[in-house]
């Protein structure tokens, strides 16, 4: 493996063709190197432990054991990233209850490659443990949206609207089942229709009629109710 290449990839497609795009794919990206091919569940339970990859692009159907059991009977835990690929969509939730990073559906483009991999950089470089994370629709496709990159959150009807980097995605959730999910990864209320994510609050400010506002380092600002006042500053001095 060329010295100046950080970590190293298994693609585990039953598709030929599947499989040499990820390649054509990666092969722009030059932290990243090809450890390995697989073209079935089997086959991956038997690399995983001597190829110990940093990241894997897993097919979700393939023949005998698919993404899915590969995962179950490796355990989360024990699975280096997880990026899915499949033809369809309707994988997404449990893609995201089997704690993948990322979702892509199948013929991928350049540009969603590329957000995949700035997101897999992103974590690695970290060493963040796997975290939290919400799916949601893009022009692209879906994709997890993870704790971190959410900015903060509010109340659509029986929606949530989640902003990260400026940009809102509506999801089929709501904001109380989103903060039992994502609320002790950093979230508070805000008032009784927002959460913020509170190492993203940039400064706290007092608007003209008196009311505290939250200034997010995204530039939102988000009011904070009166009677969550004291429990919301609070929170941001303990993250400082």
């Amino acid at each position: 493996m060329s010295s100046n290449r950080k970590w190293t990839v298994l693609v585990a497609d039953d598709e030929p063709a599947a499989r040499r795009g990820v390649r054509q794919l990666l092969a722009a990206f030059k932290d990243f190197t090809i450890a390995g091919e697989c073209r079935d569940g089997r086959e991956v339970l038997s690399v995983l432990d001597t190829l110990k990859p940093d990241v894997i692009f897993l097919d979700v159907q393939m023949p005998e054991i698919d993404g899915f059991e590969v995962i179950r009977r490796r355990t989360p835990a024990r699975m280096p990233a997880i990026v899915f690929l499949t033809a369809y969509d309707q994988f997404a939730i449990r893609a995201f209850e089997a704690e993948a990073l990322d979702y892509l559906l199948k013929p991928v483009s350049e540009e969603r490659f590329a957000a995949t991999i700035k997101r897999l950089t992103q974590r690695l470089r970290s060493g963040a443990r796997r975290e939290p994370g919400v799916i949601v629709s893009t022009p692209r496709g879906v994709m997890v949206l993870h704790a971190h990159e959410i900015d903060w959150i509010e109340a659509a009807g029986n929606y949530a609207r989640l902003w990260a980097s400026g940009r809102g995605y509506l999801v089929r959730e709501s904001l109380e089942a989103l903060e039992h999910r994502i609320g002790a990864d950093g979230f508070v209320r805000a008032h009784r229709r927002a959460l913020i994510r509170i190492d993203g609050v940039r400064a706290l400010q007092s608007s003209d009629d008196g009311d505290l506002v939250a200034i997010l380092h995204c530039g939102a600002k988000v009011r904070v109710s009166r009677r969550r006042r004291a429990s919301f500053s609070a929170a941001v001095r303990r993250a400082i």
